[in-house]
């Protein structure tokens, strides 16, 4: 990362950009490499700039902000994006994260708290709006209580044999505590590997104890 940081701003609305740009110039150690107005152009600036952060709304025309996201650390994978946006439910927040946003705030945000939030991200530093951080704790502690979602598509019974699997069990005791047949238990083994992705039982166990389903 350079000693000044390179910004690019990314919002529909022309008052949204002037303003953030204004009180940017006057950070002495933060420079606006570029503005753009839509998700297209967002990409293809911070492909040609590399930007060391991009400000990044979410509702854009053309392709969304979370896709500009996501298109932006393919071709720019240094860039930090900062999402700043109105909107924290949950349709928002997840998709954003998950498509490569570091930090998530609200156009709520004081300029000076944007500063640091920048200047962070230059750091590889996330930072969460209290409203979105609130969100996603909620959504661990959601996921604890259910299902891994790894394993999503399995049906009840795969997720019994899977779990058995993952305690060491061989098919003749899985098809004995399930009261199944082998053969029963064996094509249950097949599918499950199928749906994971997995080569082998010892795989598909690891799976188990790795993404949680075992905790």
């Amino acid at each position: 990362m350079s000693e000044e940081i390179t910004v690019l701003l990314v919002d529909d609305h022309s008052i949204v950009r002037e303003g953030a740009r204004e009180f940017l110039k006057a950070q002495p150690d933060i420079s606006v490499a570029g503005e753009a107005d839509s998700g297209e152009e967002a990409v293809r600036l911070a492909q040609a700039l590399v930007p060391d952060v991009t400000l990044m709304d979410l509702i854009l025309p053309g392709i969304s902000g979370i896709e500009a996201t996501r298109q932006i650390k393919q071709v720019s994978p240094r860039t930090q994006v900062i999402v700043l946006t109105s909107y924290y439910e949950d349709e928002h927040v997840f998709p954003a994260l998950r498509a490569g946003a570091l930090s998530y705030t609200l156009k709520d945000v004081r300029p000076k708290e944007l500063a640091e939030i920048i200047r962070k991200a230059a750091r590889g530093e996330s930072v969460l709006h209290p409203r979105v951080a609130a969100r996603l704790i909620a959504e661990v502690r959601q996921t604890k209580r259910t299902t891994p979602t790894a394993f999503a598509d399995l049906t009840e019974r795969e997720l019994e044999v899977l779990r058995l699997i993952a305690e060491g069990a061989s098919n003749a005791t899985i098809a004995d505590q399930l009261v199944l047949s082998e053969k029963t238990v064996k094509g249950h083994v097949s599918n499950i590997l199928s749906k994971l992705h997995r080569e082998d039982r010892t795989q598909a166990a690891v799976m188990a104890w790795q993404e949680g389903l075992m905790s």
